[in-house]
């Protein structure tokens, strides 16, 4: 006689069980609503609005005349912009290389590489507004560095650095120097820790010399970290408005006009929150394009 053996009974999941992980990514998502959905929705919907606080009979649907307007009928939009890239490659191009060349030194074995290392890290403590404090004393025409340096022949007595049209760039790109080369000392610094010294010193017994491997340990090795570091500064320095406000005001002329700083131009002093969320959403677009091309071309992640 053949024993039928009884199946064990399906056992359904608990309904509760089944919206357990829903429940527990709630907030994080409702986090997101809140502070990245809601306010980009807000930026794209006043874009399309005439909306200034002090002409409020002339507030209502603009459609695209905001973008036609910043296009075509505003230069100072364009000049804003061309500073914005120029002032961009500059400084992290610049911030790079002092950063890379600082973390190579602190990263060597010597006496004081504490001491030395605290140096390096931390003008990257120190806010942009008193940053800019430092540096506006130092390019006093009467009392800081100006001074000294006409003392010496090398330029005229009473030469304002922020005030003249031909060294006002190279001032504000130094200042933020200053503060910016840390930010690629730390992090390329941490990525050199966990270089292998067996790599090191097979590359040594091969006889290569300091210079080969640099090219082809060291390099390969902060790849990633050189590809992250890049964008982020990028993206931080194009957005930059804390410094060259405090330190030059974007002038003279709308030369050290960043488009970031033009918006919050318009916004404190003209009032006008819907050509200002126009030029918003420009430069967000710019910069959305900006790291998608630069981490495809980059190729981040892959394997070398």
């Amino acid at each position: 006689m053949a024993v039928v053996s009884a199946s064990p009974p399906r056992t359904k999941p608990r309904r509760a069980g089944a919206l357990t992980p829903y429940v527990l990514i709630a907030p994080s998502l409702i986090a997101m609503l809140g502070f990245l959905v809601y306010p980009m929705a807000s930026v794209i919907y006043y874009s399309l609005q005439r909306y200034n606080v002090t002409k409020p009979w002339d507030n209502g649907f603009a459609g695209l005349d905001n973008f036609r307007t910043l296009l075509f009928e505003d230069p100072i939009f364009w000049q804003s912009l061309g500073f914005s890239l120029r002032w961009v490659v500059v400084e992290v191009l610049l911030q790079f290389l002092l950063g890379l060349t600082l973390a190579l030194i602190v990263n060597e074995s010597f006496v004081g590489r504490a001491l030395s290392r605290a140096m390096v890290f931390s003008p990257w403590a120190v806010s942009g507004v008193l940053t800019t404090a430092i540096w506006v004393l130092l390019y006093n025409p009467f009392t800081g560095v100006s001074r000294y340096l006409a003392d010496m022949g090398l330029i005229s007595y009473g030469a304002a650095p922020l005030a003249n049209p031909d060294t006002v760039f190279w001032a504000a790109v130094v200042a933020e120097l200053w503060r910016g080369v840390p930010f690629f000392a730390i992090l390329l610094l941490a990525d050199l820790q966990s270089v292998s010294k067996d790599l090191y010193e097979a590359a040594s017994v091969d006889g290569a010399s300091r210079l080969r491997r640099f090219f082809h340990i060291t390099l390969p090795h902060l790849r990633d970290a050189i590809i992250l570091s890049t964008l982020l500064r990028s993206v931080w320095e194009f957005n930059n408005v804390d410094l060259l406000y405090t330190l030059t005001g974007g002038g003279p002329a709308h030369q050290t006009t960043t488009l970031p700083l033009y918006v919050a131009q318009l916004a404190a002093q003209s009032h006008d929150f819907g050509y200002a969320t126009a030029l918003t959403t420009v430069a967000f677009l710019i910069l959305t394009f900006f790291s998608i091309t630069y981490l495809r071309l980059s190729k981040f992640g892959a394997k070398s």
